[in-house]
Formats: structure tokens, sequence, C-alpha cells
């Protein structure tokens, strides 16, 4: 599938951005950058234009039309239609440490009642990448107490093995996705109006990552950027984000090296240090060896 858009300087800035650790080195004629994310392939051209080509470019594409305020429907309606999705007793998954060369994958399921919304509005509950880490880690364990939930910790050891192993980093998500929402959702023993994933994967594509799965959830609603649009997925979100900083500090004590989150260059000097003190095979155990700072690492390493 082949999506093209167009958006305006600033949210062509937050793209540039975005995609830094993502970006292919080949340089080609009139083109800003290629990156490669997951499934899709995004190229920025000069002339404004920017090309998704792959499984996922219509969900990509339509994550920055929404960030560069692109809309089809009228204010008003786009409103009250995602009000049913915040006012209500739901089920929903998140996770975090995908974008990040070292930390584990931390996916997480939540459910959330009518009655926890108040609450959990005070709280100020929204994705956690519009949240602080220090905020996070204190308002995490309130929610965890209030709610019913459950996570999923992949390291990158194990990451490593799944992946590349007719697994890419979405087969991988699904899989944990569908193990926490199976699980939660026969546990729960309360009514709830909708199960809601933060698409990442068209629904047909998502089920066919998981179709050698014994235990399937289905009846499953997707939607882009539903971190903002429900409380249930904005709480896993926040949960798994916690989840992920203990983890991710835990790693760093363990090194006696502050890690750097993320994968931009700050990361390839860590990774050399490590690899310099620990040979190749630590690097194996703590990252995710498929992402393109492994190759920037090992060449400038000197065994």
């Amino acid at each position: 599938m082949n999506v093209v858009i167009r958006v305006n300087e600033e949210t062509r800035k937050k793209m540039i951005q975005y995609y830094e650790g993502k970006k292919r080195e080949k340089v080609i004629p009139y083109v800003v950058f290629q990156a490669q994310d997951e499934d899709t392939v995004i190229t920025m051209y000069e002339s404004g234009k920017i090309m998704f080509q792959g499984v996922s470019a219509d969900i990509d594409s339509n994550m920055w039309r929404e960030i560069d305020g692109q809309t089809k429907e009228p204010q008003e309606q786009k409103k009250e239609h995602l009000q049913k999705y915040h006012h209500c007793s739901s089920i929903g998954s998140d996770e975090v440490g995908t974008g990040d060369y070292f930390g584990p994958i931390v996916v997480t399921a939540s459910f959330v009642k009518k009655e926890d919304i108040s609450f959990l509005e005070k709280l100020g509950i929204r994705d956690s990448k519009k949240i602080s880490d220090e905020t996070i880690l204190k308002i995490a364990p309130e929610i965890a107490k209030k709610i019913q939930y459950k996570s999923i910790i992949l390291n990158n050891k194990e990451y490593n093995e799944k992946h590349g192993n007719d697994h890419n980093m979405n087969k991988i998500k699904a899989i944990l996705h569908n193990k926490v929402l199976y699980q939660l959702v026969h546990e729960v023993k309360e009514e709830y109006d909708y199960i809601i994933v933060d698409e990442f994967a068209k629904e047909t594509r998502y089920y066919d990552y998981i179709k050698d799965s014994t235990q399937i959830q289905r009846g499953i609603t997707f939607m882009t950027k539903a971190e903002d649009k429900n409380l249930a997925v904005a709480c896993s979100s926040i949960i798994s984000r916690y989840l992920f900083l203990k983890e991710f500090d835990k790693l760093s004590d363990s090194l006696h090296i502050p890690l750097p989150k993320g994968a931009g260059k700050n990361v390839d000097t860590i990774g050399e240090e490590i690899v310099q003190k620990f040979g190749e095979d630590k690097l194996k155990e703590i990252a995710k060896y498929n992402f393109k700072n492994t190759e920037r690492i090992l060449k400038t390493c000197i065994f």
C-alpha cells in the first residue's frame, strides 16, 4: 500500500526528529530522508510530499495527518464520537519500549470502570509520552492500586530470539497484546463496553499475526492514538512506562553505566562502551539487535 500526504512545516520538523534513529543511510536525490519504521518505509521529498509504503502505510500516514490537524469530521461531531470511548467501562492495551535500543518491551492491558473515570481524570491521566517520567513514577502505583491490569515484560534477549524468526516487531507486539488482553478479559467479572487497542496494524493483519495462538481475544476496537481517546489505553500506557523505567534502571545499575533511552547517536556511544567493556555478546543480551544502531556500533569498535 502506498499513501502520499502533505503536512505543514512544523509537522515536517517533528517527522524529521521522530524518524532520526530510523533513517536509512542511502542518499537519494531530491529526498530529505528515507526511514524504515516496522512495516512502513517513509520517504520525505524536497517537494513537500511524504510517501508511506507498506502494510501499515495508512495507519502511519493518518497519525501524521492527525498531528498536522487534518480531519474530515466537523470538530463537534468528532468530539461527540470520541466521548463514547472516554465515558465508558473498557479494557484497553498499550505498549512501550519498541523504539528504545536498550530496555524491554512492556505491554499492559487495563480495565477501567465508569466509576474510575473521575479518579483518573483528577490524576491527569493521558498518554505516557505526554507525561514526564517523574510524574509517571508517582502516579502509576496509585493507578495500579485502583484498577485491574495485566502486564508482560519482554527483555531484549527474548526479543532477539524471536525477531527475524518469522517475527517482525509488529507480530511480536500483536502476540503480546493478545496475551494480556485474553488474560484480563477472562479475569474481569464485570461488564464492559469496549476492548480497545492502539492501532499499530490493520485488524486483518493483527489477527493474521496471532493466528497460531491457541487463545485469541476477539471483539477488539482498533483506533489510532487510542491513548488520547480512552482511559484504559492511557492507563496501560502509564503502567507500561512505569515498569519499563524500573527495568531500565535495573539494567543500568547492573552495568554501572547510565543507559540512554531511544535510538539516537548518544545510544551508539554507550553501545560502543558496552562492547569494549563486556564484548558483543552482552550487547546481544541487552539491546534490540536488529536496530540500525548495532551496525553503527560494531563498525567503530576495535576487537
